[in-house]
């Protein structure tokens, strides 16, 4: 910058000095797609890699991922029991990820139960929904606590002939879920007239019982597989897979998302 008056080498200098700064920074990585461990079948801990999609950033409660949508938006009338979201479940507490008492599923997955919801109310039943979507931070909060071999509290409620180390290899609980893809969902037949409307009908036992009687219609009573078979049959002819091992439990059969596996917040 020899004989450059002095005005002239300040503004070489400050040049190269916004030069140098810019050249040294960079977008940050991705923050919401993320390598982990998952496993398939729904319920068996087989590990193998996969997608993990964290977009709560994006999300509001008046705001989700394209493609989702609040159940009870669009079909009016059903029923919700988001037990995840309450101390009402197999942990004793609300579950990392549940930020409110809402179902959400897949736009695919809604249209099929809204079909199988009016089916239903033709015959004087209806749907209650226990969980639908499902944040990877509550299939995380699920192995955490599996670990935790002192807490028990839930047990008679929940898994009273099951110890709790077997969980895992049973395939009662898993480190991840179909629900996490958004088009699985668990629920039961509620009346829809009369004297007992809005009552669930009698499954034989519990949502969430870790057991045998979940899956055995040999052993219950015969109005109990009824209702069993009812819930089976509709939500099969609407095109969702029944999981043997849970009357409860269901996944959508042409998911649209069977490889990623979501995060973001129920709220």
């Amino acid at each position: 910058m020899e004989g450059l008056n002095p005005f002239h080498r300040f503004l070489h200098r400050r040049m190269f000095f916004l030069l140098l700064t810019g050249a040294c920074t960079h977008a940050p990585d991705h923050p919401h797609i993320q390598p982990a461990q998952i496993s398939a079948p729904d319920t068996v801990a087989i590990s193998v890699p996969d997608t993990v999609a964290d977009i709560s950033s994006d999300t509001s409660s008046h705001h989700l991922p394209e493609g989702f949508a609040y159940v009870r938006d669009s079909i009016p009338g059903i029923a919700e029991d988001i037990r995840y979201c309450s101390e009402n479940n197999f942990i004793g507490d609300t579950i990392d990820g549940y930020m409110a008492p809402r179902a959400i599923l897949t736009n695919e997955a809604i249209h099929a139960l809204k079909a199988v919801q009016t089916e239903l109310n033709g015959n004087g039943y209806g749907l209650k929904i226990f969980d639908a979507y499902r944040p990877q931070r509550a299939a995380d909060h699920f192995v955490r606590w599996s670990k935790d071999m002192q807490d028990q509290r839930m047990k008679a409620a929940y898994y009273p002939d099951i110890q709790k180390i077997s969980l895992f290899r049973k395939g009662y609980i898993a480190d991840s879920s179909g629900h996490t893809r958004g088009s699985a969902i668990d629920l039961t037949l509620i009346y829809q007239d009369g004297a007992h409307a809005g009552e669930e009908t009698d499954m034989g036992c519990s949502f969430d019982h870790f057991g045998p009687i979940a899956g055995n219609s040999a052993v219950i009573t015969s109005r109990q597989k009824e209702h069993r078979q009812l819930l089976k049959e509709t939500m099969e002819k609407h095109g969702f897979i029944a999981y043997r091992g849970e009357w409860w439990h269901f996944l959508l059969k042409n998911e649209p998302h069977p490889n990623t596996y979501f995060d973001f917040s129920v709220e």
